[in-house]
């Protein structure tokens, strides 16, 4: 009996080692096996201090004497930097707000180089932006907000390269200048473009004057063309004329000089006819009194008929001048 109760006591201290064994070996295990996350890596430290860092994955540690450090992000991580008042070199309150981009580079050095990271980096980043703006007037602070980013950018960088972070950039959220300095600059916006309307106005109407005036001198000019041609029209219908005058008057002659009385007659009572004429239809006359005698316009009269008999190559014998037509010449 006493030694089946020995060999019973022996199988359950057996079964119990065993089970603590195994709960020992499993928990062991667990401790010895990370899953670490996408974007996450952690650092290892062996009694207490860092031994090495465990990327995303699985990762293996020694139990009981290696253990999770610090579990750091290395994704790109945004920080919202608070308003701040700060003043510009011509002693100008504004108010500045901004926000920073920046990755973990060496999880070890930003584990351990710095104790609070992202505070770090929100103080590290107003007091540069305080200095950044002290160096700028309110004017250049406010039309180049692509320089100031660029400079906290430099700075911001280069400050925070020994704890193993890189500041991919910064942006000047807004800034806000005191209330009596943004309505003067309301007022000079606005008189500004006042300013501009009325250059604008000036030069447009300085355009129509210009575009009148020119319109003016080439309707002068083409004016002018048209009375010199007209005028040479004229000069050239005078001339004509006076060819055609000459030529009739000298043909005349040569008809006087070989003795034909009639072409006289005919040249003279042409224009005798033609200055009637002139009288009688003047727009200023009404009633014309010719003091001329009936024996003269009848011989006239009859010297155009012997020459248009003559021309015609009638028969009948010539007149005497100041004989009137179909009246029969005295005899000599």
């Amino acid at each position: 009996m006493r030694s089946e109760e020995a060999a019973m006591e022996l199988t359950i201290g057996l079964s119990t080692f065993a089970v603590g064994a195994a709960a020992l070996a499993v928990i062991t295990l667990a401790a010895g096996v990370k899953m670490i996350p996408q974007g996450y890596v952690y650092t290892v430290e062996r009694f207490g201090r860092y031994a090495r860092t465990l990327e995303s994955g699985l990762g293996l540690i020694v139990p009981f004497v290696d253990r999770i450090g610090r579990r750091v992000n290395v994704m790109e991580q945004v920080i919202d930097v608070p308003s701040q008042q700060a003043f510009t070199r011509d002693n100008a309150g504004v108010t500045i707000d901004a926000v920073v981009f920046y990755q973990v580079l060496d999880a070890a050095r930003a584990s351990y180089e710095v104790s609070n990271l992202d505070l770090a980096m929100t103080t590290l980043t107003m007091t540069n932006i305080r200095t950044v703006v002290g160096a700028m007037d309110l004017d250049q602070l406010l039309a180049h907000r692509d320089e100031i980013n660029e400079r906290l950018l430099r700075v911001l960088d280069a400050a925070a390269a020994p704890w193993g972070v890189k500041i991919n950039r910064i942006e000047i959220k807004d800034i806000v200048p005191p209330a009596d300095l943004a309505g003067a600059m309301a007022r000079q916006m606005k008189a500004e473009r006042e300013k501009r309307a009325s250059i604008l106005e000036a030069e447009g109407q300085r355009a129509a004057d210009i575009l009148r005036a020119e319109g003016r001198k080439q309707s002068a000019i083409l004016e002018a063309e048209g009375r010199r041609e007209a005028a040479f029209r004229d000069a050239e219908a005078r001339e004509r004329s006076a060819e055609a005058e000459a030529a009739a008057t000298g043909m005349v002659s040569r008809a006087i000089a070989e003795g034909d009385i009639a072409a006289a007659n005919f040249l003279v009572a042409e224009k005798y006819v033609d200055a009637v004429r002139a009288l009688a239809t003047a727009p200023n006359q009404r009633v014309v009194v010719v003091p001329i005698e009936a024996a003269a316009l009848a011989g006239t009269l009859g010297g155009i008929g012997e020459l248009t008999r003559a021309v015609f190559g009638e028969a009948n014998p010539p007149r005497r001048a100041g004989t009137p037509p179909n009246v029969a010449a005295p005899r000599s």
